[in-house]
């Protein structure tokens, strides 16, 4: 036997010890998407002819065993994926070197990366482990996708040579890099850059080329990147996900972003961007997001596929390869944070799909909302909260129909709650806190379901129930009759017929139960009778003594 498959069923327990001595000339082995647990046998080191092997998404447990690590020299592709693994995998004793795709994402492996060096890689995924120290130069020769996301990777990325020209999705985020953000990328063919969470400085406009018609993601939020956002940044026409929070940068918004047509993410929030909103981005339609990324992938890997063809040996694995980055990016490797519904959350996989959002708060921007964002027809989320703007709330925000995030707090916004708001039905958080806001607050719709700290810091703002407050402090006749007559009235009313339904059998119960009472024991009849003959006797008493005298 050379090809096994059990992937994607129901099979539980632990691998029998001799289970890779059973089969020695096995090629290609998939025991993905089942309940296996417990140590892998060392006799996997056994199986010399290896050439693939997934035990993704199971619950193996442990350390991988060095006999797997150092004999199987023909293994090219090696999926550890979504497991409970631990120790270091990447010690001395390593010995694949010719290995195409690594996926060890998801476990609990330890270490450095500094032990091997992997130059025929063509797949790299490390992510959510608790790997440390410097990131390797050979990660520079990785051909199509780099993620090593949520680790402790520290320092510069290296730069000594350029990256590949066919390399498609870089995930650096969440770690502790530092430094000039990576200058030797190649933008020809990539499609995601992901680099939050770092400590990445230096100038925005350094980084980016003239033009890349291929990127559809740039995530760079949470750095120190300073300096202006870059006006060639409207050249990305492809561009789906722009996400700069929480840097350092400054100066106005470009309207040359009001280019990227395809935008459904922008986030500019946390930043000290100043001036206006420009008109122009009534041009942005934030809709829901399309599969033009995937086809931009799909466009790349067909320069892969011939690649493939001329130079690979093991063509119809590899074209597996290229299948799964497609669904890699696609459907759930990239994750992005984002700060909706008044709260931060992490979003991954086609759920980014269905979203779409504008948030510009924590900024320096001044003058009025646009008239113009009434466009955003699509838009889902929308946050302009902490800023200086001022003028009206415009009533055209009422067409915003697929909205459910509004957040417009802390702002100089006057005049009242455009009562055409109560229109949005999809709207769940809405935020006008802390403006110059007067006038009645709307109850219709989803605004009777929004909690009084929705509008707090408004102190003209009232509502409808508190708008007899005053009444008693005007004198004029046709108010005072007005309040006399509400004084007058009562805070209840009587529903007469319930009262009659429930009083009367009362009233007979307790009459029947008295007289029951009585009948049992005659001798309690007595004691009210007794107690009638004193009274009457003392009235005729008192009778007579006044007719004596």
């Amino acid at each position: 036997m050379v090809w096994l498959d059990l992937s994607n069923n129901h099979f539980t327990g632990k691998l029998l010890e001799d289970f890779g001595d059973k089969l020695l000339g096995l090629q290609y082995l998939n025991l993905s998407q089942n309940q296996f647990e417990g140590a892998l046998p060392s006799s996997l080191g056994n199986m010399r002819d290896l050439v693939y092997l997934d035990l993704a998404f199971n619950f193996f447990s442990r350390e991988v065993p060095n006999e797997l690590l150092v004999r199987c020299c023909k293994l090219k592709h090696l999926r550890l994926s979504y497991n409970r693994f631990n120790g270091q995998f990447f010690s001395s004793k390593f010995n694949l070197s010719t290995l195409f795709h690594l996926e060890l994402n998801n476990n609990e492996f330890t270490g450095s990366l500094l032990n091997v060096k992997l130059e025929t890689l063509e797949i790299l995924d490390v992510s959510d482990n608790y790997f440390k120290g410097p990131i390797p130069t050979w990660a520079n020769q990785v051909s199509w996708l780099i993620s090593m996301r949520n680790n402790s990777f520290e320092g510069q990325f290296p730069c000594q040579q350029p990256m590949s020209t066919l390399l498609l999705f870089l995930d650096l985020s969440h770690n502790f890099l530092f430094g000039p953000l990576p200058s030797c990328i190649d933008f020809t063919s990539i499609v995601e850059i992901h680099l939050e969470g770092n400590k990445f400085t230096g100038l925005l406009q350094n980084f980016l080329p003239n033009f890349s018609s291929s990127l559809s993601v740039l995530n760079l939020r949470e750095n120190s990147l300073s300096g202006v956002i870059p006006d060639l940044i409207g050249t990305f026409i492809n561009l789906k996900l722009l996400i700069l929070g929480k840097n350092h940068l400054k100066g106005s918004i470009p309207k040359t972003l009001c280019l990227l047509e395809n935008i459904s993410i922008m986030d500019l929030s946390s930043n000290s961007l100043s001036g206006t909103i420009p008109s122009c981005f009534q041009n942005l339609t934030f809709g829901v997001m399309k599969n033009d990324g995937e086809t931009l992938v799909q466009d790349q890997l067909q320069i892969l596929n011939e690649f493939t063809d001329e130079n690979h040996i093991y063509g119809h694995l590899i074209k597996k390869n290229l299948d799964l980055v497609v669904d890699i990016m696609a459907v759930g490797l990239n994750e992005i944070y984002l700060v909706d519904k008044n709260r931060g959350s992490s979003y991954k996989g086609s759920i980014l799909n269905f979203m779409s959002t504008l948030d510009m708060s924590c900024n320096d921007l001044t003058g009025e909302i646009p008239q113009e964002l009434e466009k955003f027809t699509q838009i889902r989320a929308l946050n302009l909260s902490h800023n200086q703007l001022t003028g009206s709330i415009p009533v055209t925000l009422s067409r915003l129909s697929m909205i459910e995030s509004l957040d417009l707090c802390c702002n100089n916004l006057s005049g009242n709650i455009p009562p055409e708001l109560t229109n949005l039905n999809f709207l769940e958080i809405f935020n006008v806190s802390y403006n110059n806001l007067s006038g009645q607050i709307p109850k219709k719709g989803q605004f009777s379901t929004f909690e009084e700290s929705s509008y707090e810091g408004n102190q003209f703002l009232f509502e409808p129930s508190l708008e007899k407050c005053c009444i008693t402090n005007i004198k004029t006749p046709h108010l005072e009759s007005l309040a006399s007559n509400v004084t007058k009235g009562k805070w209840y009313e009587v529903d007469l017929l319930a009262f009659r339904a429930c009083f009367f059998p009362t009233y007979v119960i307790f009459f029947l139960l008295i007289v029951s009472l009585l009948y049992i024991n005659p001798h309690w009849l007595k004691v009210p009778l007794y107690f009638i003959s004193n009274i009457n006797y003392l009235l005729n008493l008192s009778f007579f003594n006044k007719l004596s005298c």
